[in-house]
């Protein structure tokens, strides 16, 4: 099922879709267009391993789970100054 979101005021990224939830081969995020360059998407495992980070240059980004072992996950957007303006979680199965 896929998750949406409302950009809220004051803040300058955000995710406003991600899908699908469960997945099983990749995700995609979706931002909001304030995100792009402005902001760090970090991918933590259940435990609170950082397992992904990337900088977005666009609007929606494919994030492939190779590599991901079955589990919940959890994302988190952060700011230039390195603030969570965004997180949430996601489930990957096999």
């Amino acid at each position: 099922m896929a998750q949406s979101k409302n950009t809220p005021v004051g803040q300058t990224a955000v995710v406003q879709k991600f899908y699908p939830n469960p997945a099983s081969s990749s995700i995609n995020f979706e931002f909001s267009k304030e995100a792009d360059k402005q902001c760090t998407v970090q991918i933590f495992n259940f435990m609170g391993k950082k397992v992904y980070e990337t900088v977005p240059t666009v609007q929606r980004i494919t994030v492939s789970l190779d590599g991901f072992y079955r589990g919940v996950y959890i994302y988190q957007l952060r700011d230039r100054s390195g603030k969570i303006t965004d997180s949430g979680k996601f489930q990957v199965i096999r």
